[in-house]
């Protein structure tokens, strides 16, 4: 499996990576095929059918939207989140949508969106399959997808061969997949981290192209909390959830307050750039996959903090932070998983706190080995983290989450730059621990709100 830290750092919309960004994406690439096959003319309507955890949470994650989006050709990175409302309201009153934005067809959601509760197809918990028929009821296409993780997808063909998501093909000048080997590429070409992965990177697009993405990711992750600053409300969903990031800044930058001695304003801070990024997530807004969108607020507020609480920073400095940070999210996409759906939510808070603490580290300074420590210790004390959402929406536990991972992550970063880099325990001996775990892990606690916070919390 090859990746790109532009895989692992994606401009899409909420609450959902796995069950929003991924199903978007599948029904987009269905419609393409349909289109590809030259089925168009004989297209009459398509059903989808949702399995496992996608079933089970789907519609707390907006995945009912995001297909009826994706049928229509959208795609995560290029949908306006504010004009998706209308074009919803419209599609369930008229009941038609734009295949592909080329053709009218019927879409009956009773009828043609299909949530299976019971029932979950053989190769991942997110399962989701198409079915395109003609005005005989015959069917033209059939084709299954998984989203296993971050936005990433695959198809069944691909997934009944035990292959992951990445062009595997592609060569690169440093491939690595676990730790010890990112480690070892490292001390044999005096290299850091962030230099290895931009020689791998620059296989696909040169640096210019290279540094002006990574910038423009941040810029993204920096109006996402911005936005989130700004806005008030109640997040949808019927949870009645308050959005605290407006109320919270404005308190940060009272005058009043400023004159107070706080020795806990970092920490508070941080809080707040992550909740302003998991609130515009949970609301359907712009955020950036990091790694996916239940965690997106850890490696943002985490950046914020290098940006705002730091001397000395610049763009190089950032641009070195996503790519070390992406290095540690492409070991776990190599040695365990990036989805709730699999991992619970270690998968996506422990992964990020983990990419995180390694980004930080690498800014401050730290050897390779530092920044491996960094990231091991970041997940370690995530080992065991449940996914296990109300109402199956984005919320509780999860925008509170985000703001624990990323102070754990802070932490994580500068316990390490205390010790020279040498520690008992492994990255890859975590990232196996964590896979393990993900195992042995009751499937009720793995985005399904079967169990946890989601059985013993009344919803109302």
């Amino acid at each position: 499996m090859v990746i790109s830290v532009f895989n692992l750092f994606s401009i899409g919309i909420g609450p959902s990576s796995s069950h929003t960004v991924g199903p978007m994406r599948a029904a987009r690439q269905f419609t393409l095929q349909i289109e590809k096959l030259g089925l168009l003319q004989q297209l009459a309507f398509v059903k989808v059918d949702l399995y496992g955890s996608l079933a089970l949470t789907g519609k707390g994650h907006s995945t009912d939207i995001a297909l009826m989006l994706g049928l229509e050709g959208k795609t995560p990175e290029g949908v306006n989140p504010e004009e998706v409302h209308t074009r919803i309201e419209t599609i369930r009153r008229t009941r038609q949508l734009s295949f592909l934005g080329m053709q009218t067809i019927p879409f009956y959601e009773e009828e043609h969106l299909i949530f299976h509760n019971d029932k979950q197809l053989p190769y991942h918990p997110n399962g989701m399959k198409f079915t395109a028929y003609d005005s005989a009821k015959k069917v033209l296409l059939s084709q299954v997808y998984y989203s296993v993780g971050g936005g990433f997808i695959i198809d069944h063909q691909t997934a009944s061969k035990d292959a992951h998501l990445g062009e595997e093909n592609h060569a690169l000048p440093y491939p690595f997949k676990t730790g010890e080997e990112l480690l070892r590429i490292c001390s044999v070409t005096n290299k850091t981290i962030h230099d290895v992965m931009m020689e791998n990177e620059k296989t696909w697009r040169g640096e210019k192209e290279i540094r002006e993405g990574v910038l423009k990711i941040w810029e993204t992750m920096k109006l996402c909390v911005k936005h989130g600053c700004a806005t008030e409300g109640i997040l949808p969903g019927g949870l009645n959830v308050k959005r605290r990031a407006a109320s919270l800044y404005k308190r940060l930058t009272d005058p009043e307050f400023k004159k107070q001695h706080n020795p806990a304003e970092v920490m508070e801070w941080v809080s707040l750039w992550a909740l302003a990024v998991n609130e515009e997530n949970a609301a359907g807004g712009r955020v950036v996959t990091a790694p996916t969108n239940g965690a997106a607020g850890v490696i943002p507020a985490v950046m914020h903090y290098y940006a705002n609480c730091m001397q000395n920073t610049s763009d190089e400095g950032i641009v070195n932070f996503m790519l070390t940070a992406g290095a540690v999210g492409i070991l776990y996409k190599e040695g365990a998983s990036i989805s709730a759906a699999e991992m619970g939510c270690m998968g996506e808070v422990g992964v990020a706190c983990s990419m995180a603490a390694a980004g930080l580290c690498a800014v401050l300074g730290g050897s390779p080995m530092q920044i491996e420590n960094a990231a091991e210790i970041g997940m370690e004390h995530n080992l065991g983290l449940t996914c296990d959402p109300i109402k199956g929406l984005v919320q509780i536990p999860c925008i509170e989450r985000n703001t624990m991972g990323a102070i754990k992550a802070i932490n994580a970063a500068l316990l390490a730059m205390q010790g020279d880099g040498t520690h008992r325990v492994s990255l890859d001996q975590v990232i196996a621990t964590m896979r393990q775990t993900g195992i042995d892990m009751k499937s009720t606690y793995k985005e399904t709100s079967l169990g946890g916070l989601a059985v013993n919390v009344p919803e109302c």
